[in-house]
């Protein structure tokens, strides 16, 4: 599981820490960084409280699948995250 972060997001907002790209094919064959594709699945650090009627579904600690392009990176203390709006996750893994 993902560290706890100081910062909370606000309304819809969650922040994602990224599954690290894939390093192998099944067939054992290395990929170069040039070649590897964006991850979209990550763990749940934090989400923000919902809208005024909507209430957030995800909480810390789910792995969640998002959109390939989905989100914004940022960094935190060093380490790397995505802040997204909950309906840029497609599902909960």
């Amino acid at each position: 599981m993902a560290k706890k972060v100081s910062i909370t997001p606000l309304h819809d907002r969650v922040i994602v820490k990224a599954a690290a790209a894939e390093e192998k094919t099944a067939g054992g064959i290395i990929i170069p960084d040039t070649a590897k594709e964006k991850p979209q699945r990550g763990v749940v650090v934090a989400a923000g409280p919902g809208k005024k009627d909507e209430p957030v579904t995800v909480k810390a600690g789910d792995t969640v699948l998002y959109g390939k392009y989905a989100g914004t990176e940022i960094q935190i203390e060093g380490s790397e995250y995505l802040i997204m709006r909950e309906s840029d996750i497609l599902a909960i893994v």
